[in-house]
């Protein structure tokens, strides 16, 4: 499985760049990792629902395990930049790596002989995940737009049938942001994961549809002019 895998990541998922106004994701790298460390260490109050690795011992484990996941075409993971002086309506200065988020979840349907919607080497359905933030990009712009980003590549480039987040039940103010923005819930996955707390996690799991991406899309340029 694991060299079919590989087929298809050669095929279709060569690294490629996101960028807007306000965030840029470029593909994950070891060189991230000291950049990574310092967003992460920068307010470690924000990640109670959210496993986010501290210290370089662990950002090393957690980027060499995502791009062993990227080699085989399970993930695609991309570090978040935000950018400086160069964007405009962004924060002066430097460019800064201030967290980390993927695509993960894709999956490769084998639809009956004949099918038309039958593709090779692009995601049939996605998840966005893995995504964190430092403490002092949070509540700005840089997640919304990143999510604008990756749902556009999804639906418009790969023209996947869905768009999924999950996040632990017990994070309302993550589940709120999604339903904000039209994610509807699909269901209540019970001990589905280990928890960011040691505890073994329920996860709530959203989905956005090709055809509901419009309004969606409408919806994060509105937050983005806020």
């Amino acid at each position: 499985m694991l060299a079919g895998l590989a087929e298809v990541a050669g095929a279709m998922l060569e690294p490629f760049v996101l960028e807007g106004r306000f965030v840029r994701l470029e593909p994950l790298s070891m060189d991230h990792i000291e950049a990574l460390v310092q967003a992460s260490g920068e307010d470690r109050s924000h990640y109670q629902w959210t496993y986010t690795p501290e210290g370089t011992a662990q950002m090393t484990d957690y980027v060499a395990d995502a791009l062993r996941q990227v080699a085989t075409g399970a993930h695609v993971a991309f570090a978040s930049v935000r950018l400086g002086g160069g964007a405009a309506g962004a924060r002066a200065g430097a460019d800064q790596v201030v967290g980390a988020t993927r695509f993960c979840e894709m999956h490769y349907w084998q639809w009956p002989p004949g099918a038309t919607n039958q593709r090779h080497g692009i995601p049939d359905v996605t998840d966005i995940g893995f995504t964190w933030l430092s403490g002092s990009a949070q509540r700005s712009a840089i997640n919304t737009e990143a999510k604008l980003l990756m749902m556009g590549h999804a639906f418009e480039v790969w023209e996947v049938h869905r768009v999924a987040l999950q996040t632990d039940v017990r994070n309302k103010r993550s589940r709120a942001a999604i339903e904000r923005i039209g994610g509807q819930l699909d269901g209540i996955m019970r001990a589905d994961r280990p928890g960011s707390d040691d505890t073994v996690r329920t996860s709530a799991r959203y989905s956005i549809m090709k055809a509901e991406w419009p309004a969606v899309q409408q919806r994060l340029r509105e937050r983005l002019e806020r």
